[in-house]
């Protein structure tokens, strides 16, 4: 399978109110850089997965909704504990909504993506699934 990743980041701030979270109960902010990869089955004709400047395109719509947001402010993500996971899924649907409307014109060969979220140089988590 081949893929190709992009590469941005996102400043946030939020709580995770309840005590399983320790001292990320109270309010913090994070900064996440965020990985998006998009796997196909085969290269196309011009020997691309997808084009690398559309798909920094899509994935930087896709984070500025949360772009410098106070996650606990966002009505969508009201009742929600806005973990590092929570947020590899947010990301993940939004991409896979533009990659199935075609917005990177990879013609429908794109078959799986993984949204990687680094929450420190020691901390990692991914969704990743077919679209």
């Amino acid at each position: 399978m081949f893929a190709v990743e992009v590469r941005d980041h996102i400043m946030i701030s939020h709580s995770l109110p309840d005590p399983v979270f320790g001292p990320a109960q109270g309010m913090h902010g994070a900064t996440f850089t965020v990985d998006a990869a998009f796997f196909t089955e085969d290269i196309d004709d011009h020997g691309l997965v997808v084009d690398i400047g559309l798909a920094t395109e899509a994935l930087t719509e896709v984070l500025a909704p949360l772009r410098y947001k106070n996650l606990d402010e966002v009505p969508e993500f009201a009742g929600k504990f806005t973990t590092t996971e929570f947020l590899c899924r947010h990301i993940f649907d939004r991409m896979a909504g533009l990659v199935g409307d075609g917005r990177l014109h990879d013609g429908g060969r794109v078959r799986k993506l993984r949204i990687l979220l680094h929450e420190s140089h020691i901390a990692r988590a991914w969704y990743e699934g077919e679209v």
